[in-house]
């Protein structure tokens, strides 16, 4: 999977922000360092499935991100925050 571009929407942006303590920018960051990347639910279209993201920022935060990887290449944010207890034992697994 490669994925061009990130997409936001304002209130994504804003919830992350406020509920997660996450900028868009630390989640650019974790997709430009290769996240491990796996398919959680089957999309409403053809193509555009949910995915879930885990991955390390260079300052060592561990982050999970969720997005719709559209059939463009872009995937479109629908969350992101600090992995959990078990995510980051996959994450240290794979």
């Amino acid at each position: 999977m490669e994925i061009t571009e990130l997409l936001w929407l304002e209130e994504v942006v804003s919830k992350i922000e406020t509920k997660h303590h996450v900028t868009p920018k630390e989640v650019e960051e974790v997709f430009a360092h290769r996240p491990k990347v796996k398919k959680m639910l089957r999309g409403r279209f053809r193509g555009e499935h949910v995915y879930r993201a885990l991955g390390r920022m260079e300052a060592g935060r561990y982050l999970t991100a969720f997005f719709i990887y559209k059939r463009t290449g872009k995937a479109l944010i629908l969350s992101a925050r600090e992995m959990d207890r078990k995510e980051r034992q996959l994450y240290a697994k794979s």
